[in-house]
């Protein structure tokens, strides 16, 4: 928080010098205490905060990595002729704990092409497969296993 308090005073300068950086460095300060003391923040909060960014970035790079590997699934099935698709409709459980995790799990699997969440009933899932083979995976697979640490870190 003291950097982004550092940063917006920069920013609203509209010009660097040090004499103004310098200035900011206090005043950041000044503000950063004042939110410790009054207003229930701490050091540990944004130490906790900048752990579950990171963790959450890493989230998301592994989303991307995975839509990718379903568009390619997915065009594989759409332009083989051979390939019968099997739809399926699929109901499991997992162990999130915090309705944010659901929320992210159920919006990774809908991002994710060839399948699209139904319904989620506190810990229930039901997702549509356009085949078998992408529902394999998606109970314990790597973004539950993701949210789970993201859950974790502290």
């Amino acid at each position: 928080m003291y950097f982004f308090f550092l940063l917006i005073w920069i920013v609203f300068n509209g010009q660097f010098t040090w004499e103004i950086f310098w200035f900011g460095v206090v005043i950041a300060a000044l503000m950063y205490a004042f939110i410790c003391k009054f207003m229930d923040y701490s050091i540990h909060k944004d130490i906790i905060y900048f752990r579950k960014s990171l963790a959450f970035l890493n989230y998301v790079r592994i989303l991307v990595i995975e839509v990718i590997k379903a568009n390619i699934a997915s065009m594989r099935f759409l332009f083989s002729q051979k390939t019968e698709i099997e739809p399926l409709l699929i109901t499991f459980r997992v162990p999130l704990k915090t309705e944010i995790g659901r929320v992210l799990l159920a919006n990774s699997i809908t991002l994710t092409p060839g399948t699209i969440t139904v319904s989620v009933e506190g810990d229930r899932f039901t997702v549509y497969c356009l085949d078998k083979e992408m529902a394999e995976g998606l109970s314990d697979g790597i973004f539950v296993q993701k949210l789970l640490k993201l859950e974790e870190v502290k």
